[in-house]
């Protein structure tokens, strides 16, 4: 099966937080994305709130339920209070756990499993009682150890973290190389019982290699290159020539 598409909105928000004005809409863009056929939408909102508002986060909960319920909101964040109080509060079907710092300028590396194991096992034990479904930002190393530990902690799914792999795009020998190693990593999750997901810098161009090298893959999440080809093709053409590089028939 193809991996589903789920739009990130940070960047359209980050665009939107330019000015004091209600354009472009969030939500309205969300809404072109599901039309289009995106499995969901994604946003991390961080606790300055440089991109999505936490009052962008119940219209685009309103927009799902009332309009697409055959849709996801994914939620991302590193797992502090705040964060978790928003998750109880706009119930999205998946959390997304990043180990990020408040000062970075986006997501750049999955979570140390050793170090942080006891930390996710109490968050994810918290959300899994509430009935959500758990990701854990991954590094693309294959290291069966620290997926294991993944795994134990009670998560469902990884994502792995393909910022480098986006990264390569004028080297395609290293491409080659990055994708190979990110399929092995997902190889061994998928044994251990994790389903995978993946996302950072993942463009129409270089999703076919990954999928050709992650046949499980579960979900991608995008928004910097999607976003990007948007303001060149439209969002809802956009969507659509990203399911067709997931392997969709669209």
């Amino acid at each position: 099966m193809p991996a589903k598409l789920s739009v990130n909105l940070n960047a359209v928000a980050m665009l939107r937080n330019r000015r004091d004005l209600p354009w472009p809409s969030v939500a309205g863009l969300g809404r072109i994305a599901l039309q289009a056929g995106a499995s969901g939408l994604t946003v991390h909102p961080r606790p300055d709130q440089r991109h999505i508002r936490f009052s962008d986060l119940q219209p685009i909960r309103n927009l799902i339920d009332d309009e697409f319920p055959q849709a996801e909101f994914n939620m991302e964040g590193y797992p502090n209070e705040g964060f978790l109080e928003l998750v109880a509060r706009h119930e999205p079907e998946q959390v997304t756990l990043v180990p990020d710092d408040p000062a970075q300028a986006t997501s750049d590396h999955g979570w140390d499993f050793r170090k942080d194991r006891l930390l996710l096992a109490d968050v994810v034990g918290r959300l899994k009682k509430r009935g959500f479904r758990v990701s854990l930002f991954a590094d693309g190393v294959p290291d069966r150890e620290a997926l294991k530990i993944a795994r134990e902690t009670g998560a469902d799914r990884i994502e792995l973290y393909t910022g480098p792999y986006g990264g390569c795009h004028d080297d395609p020998e290293r491409a080659e190389r990055i994708a190979a190693e990110l399929g092995r990593t997902a190889e061994i999750a998928t044994s251990l019982g994790l389903a995978v997901n993946a996302g950072h810098d993942l463009t129409v161009a270089n999703l076919p290699l990954l999928a050709k090298h992650i046949a499980a893959l579960a979900e991608v999440s995008i928004g910097h290159g999607l976003t990007a080809d948007a303001l060149e093709y439209g969002m809802a053409e956009t969507v659509r020539r990203f399911r067709r590089a997931c392997g969709e028939a669209v």
